[in-house]
């Protein structure tokens, strides 16, 4: 049975809603089948029956009470027996919306998505507070990085926040401070590379920044995950800086967690 899911995505309370374009009605007993990939556990979830010969059916699933773990999860409908994986043609991303879902206080982060080759599947993640960066670059002498708070919990208003944007070179390695600006969710934060040399010892090594905000119990990692652009550390390349002579340049952990590497 032919089967194709023309708009999916999980709302803010965690239920999957998916619009789907099938050869035949779903009748009783049709089941959703989601198959974790590398573990092959597998979680039912029994849909209603159509009712009447349609080649169109809406379907909403709550999400938290399936007890997904971490990882990718393949989309199947068996019905009458044979069990087909369920196509998409839904890209499955909207920045607007990923951003909306991120500002709710989380344990798990579901998304719903459209594999390489065409077919539905979920993806699902550790959701903890975070800086999440949206832009980074040099200017007059300055490291400036801007972006979103993510699952912390804050409203997306006018109000300001006390931060620090603090740099951290290994444990206990040194740190650099600089004040940052957070107003609602979006956050701003600057600055001057010439510490930043000057703070490295010979002039070479690894600092990975962190915002610290008042009103949350811990600091907050500044990262790139709330895209769809994995692998940042491959895809993502920013241009150097010379501070004195020596070479400054952001980059990415293998995680798209956010670095500024120095002197190299």
């Amino acid at each position: 049975m032919g089967v194709v899911v023309s708009d999916a995505e999980v709302t803010l309370a965690d239920v999957l809603s998916l619009r789907l374009a099938i050869e035949e009605p779903l009748v009783d007993g049709a089941r959703l089948v989601l198959r974790q990939r590398g573990t092959g556990q597998e979680r039912h979830v029994t849909l209603g029956a159509s009712g009447r010969r349609t080649r169109d059916a809406s379907v909403a699933i709550s999400l938290t009470p399936l007890d997904l773990g971490p990882g990718r999860w393949d989309a199947y409908l068996e019905q009458d027996g044979p069990r087909t994986r369920i196509q998409s043609v839904d890209p499955g991303f909207s920045l607007d919306r990923l951003d909306a879902y991120a500002l709710g206080r989380r344990t798990l982060a579901y998304r719903a998505y459209r594999t390489r080759n065409g077919y539905l599947a979920l993806k699902i993640d550790q959701a903890e507070p975070a800086a999440d960066v949206r832009a980074v670059w040099f200017r007059e002498g300055r490291f400036e990085v801007t972006g979103l708070l993510a699952y912390t919990g804050f409203v997306d208003d006018d109000q300001h926040h006390p931060a620090t944007l603090a740099l951290r070179q290994g444990e206990p390695g040194a740190t650099v401070r600089s004040s940052a600006t957070v107003q609602g969710v979006r956050f701003h934060a600057a600055l001057s590379l010439c510490d930043v040399v000057a703070a490295t010892p010979g002039a070479q090594g690894t600092w990975q920044p962190y915002l610290e905000v008042d009103g949350l119990e811990r600091v907050l990692s500044l990262s790139a995950r709330l895209d769809d652009v994995e692998g940042k550390r491959r895809r993502v390349h920013y241009p150097r800086a010379l501070v004195d002579g020596v070479p400054i340049r952001p980059s990415f952990t293998s995680g798209d967690d956010l670095l500024l590497e120095v002197g190299v």
